[in-house]
C-alpha cells in the first residue's frame, strides 16, 4: 500500500516541525452538509493557529491520502457514496480503487506508518453494553494495542459500556491519562463516573511520556490522553441519562443490532436533545484538535 503524503506534511515531517492526524469520518459520516466542509476547514485552522500542520487522512480512488487539499476535503464532505473504513477496510478499498472517510483505527494505522505520532479525534470506539451476549467490540482498542500513536480524545462515547472499555484497554497495554482530570471523561459528558490513574496536565508532560515510551521501547502501543469536554460545553447529565435510557429501549423494541447499533443510538440521542449533543461532540472535537497541536509542538521541540 502506498501512501500518498501531501508536500506540506511531507516537508513538515522531512524537518521535525509539529503534525497532527486529524480523522475523515467525522466530515463524511458525523455531521450534515454543508457544516461539515466548514467544520473539517476549521479544525485544520485550529490546528495551524497553534503552530502544527494538519494532516486530514482519508482513501480517495484507492489512494490513502495523508494530507488532503481543499479539493479533496470537499469531495469527502460532498461526494454520496464515500464509505467509512476502518483498519480492516484499507487493503479491500485500495484494491478496489474505492473512496472511503477513515475512522478512529484507520487513521491512527496511516498516521502512523506516515510517522505522525500525533492525533487528535472526538472519542474512541469501545467495548459495547452487553457485550458478554454480542461480543461487540471496536476495533480501535485492538489497533491501538499495537500502535504507537499518542491519541487526543474525549474517551469513549457514553453509549459504550464504559468500565468494560478501560478493563479492555488495561488488559490490552494500553497506556490511558487524563489531561488535568482523574476522571474519565464520557464524549458527551466531562465525567463517564469512572476514574483514571494518571492524570497529566500539560503539553510538555504528555511529551515527556511519549519520550519515555521511546526510550523504554513502549512505543509499539497507543497513549490514549483522555481530554474532558468542558463542563460548560457538555451535554446536561440529566438529559443524557434520560435519552439514552429511552435510545436503549428504542433500540431494543426495535430489534438494533451488531454495527447499526451506535448509529442508531447516536442519532437518537441527536433528535431528542433538540441537537445539543451534537454541539458537545463538537465542543469536545475542537478542544481535542487544539490540545494535539499543542502536544506536537512540544513533541517536536525534543
Amino acid at each position: 500500500m502506498v501512501l500518498v503524503v501531501s508536500e506540506e506534511v511531507r516537508e513538515a515531517l522531512g524537518s521535525g516541525r509539529p503534525v497532527v492526524a486529524l480523522e475523515s469520518t467525522i466530515i463524511a459520516h458525523g455531521l450534515p452538509r454543508p457544516r461539515n466542509l466548514r467544520v473539517a476547514l476549521e479544525l485544520e485552522e485550529s490546528v495551524r493557529g497553534e503552530g502544527a500542520v494538519p494532516a486530514t487522512v482519508a482513501v480517495l480512488d484507492g489512494r490513502p491520502l495523508i494530507g488532503l487539499d481543499k479539493a479533496q476535503l470537499e469531495r469527502v464532505a460532498n461526494e454520496d457514496g464515500i464509505r467509512k473504513l476502518g483498519h480492516r477496510d484499507l487493503p479491500l478499498a485500495v484494491a478496489a480503487r474505492a473512496s472511503g472517510a477513515t475512522t478512529v483505527s484507520a487513521t491512527a494505522r496511516l498516521a502512523a506508518l506516515a510517522g505522525i505520532r500525533v492525533f487528535a479525534t472526538g472519542g474512541l470506539g469501545g467495548v459495547h453494553r452487553e457485550w458478554t451476549v454480542t461480543q461487540d467490540e471496536s476495533a480501535d482498542l485492538g489497533l491501538l494495542a499495537r500502535t504507537g500513536i499518542t491519541v487526543v480524545c474525549a474517551g469513549v462515547k457514553s453509549i459504550l459500556d464504559v468500565p468494560a472499555t478501560l478493563q479492555r484497554l488495561e488488559t490490552l497495554g494500553v497506556a490511558v491519562a487524563g489531561y488535568g482530570t482523574d476522571r474519565f471523561p464520557g464524549f458527551y459528558l466531562s465525567d463517564s463516573g469512572q476514574p483514571v490513574d494518571w492524570t497529566l496536565r500539560s503539553p510538555g508532560e504528555v511529551a515527556a511520556v511519549m519520550r519515555a515510551q521511546d526510550a523504554l521501547d513502549a512505543a509499539r502501543s497507543a497513549l490514549i490522553v483522555a481530554n474532558p469536554v468542558p463542563e460548560a460545553d457538555q451535554l446536561d447529565p440529566e438529559l443524557h441519562a434520560r435519552v439514552l435510557d429511552e435510545a436503549l429501549a428504542a433500540c431494543a423494541e426495535r430489534g438494533v443490532t451488531g454495527q447499526a447499533v451506535t448509529p442508531f443510538l447516536l442519532d437518537y440521542l441527536v433528535r431528542h436533545t433538540d441537537g445539543a449533543s451534537l454541539s458537545a461532540n463538537l465542543a469536545a472535537v475542537r478542544g481535542n484538535v487544539r490540545l494535539g497541536a499543542r502536544i506536537a509542538v512540544a513533541w517536536a521541540r525534543g
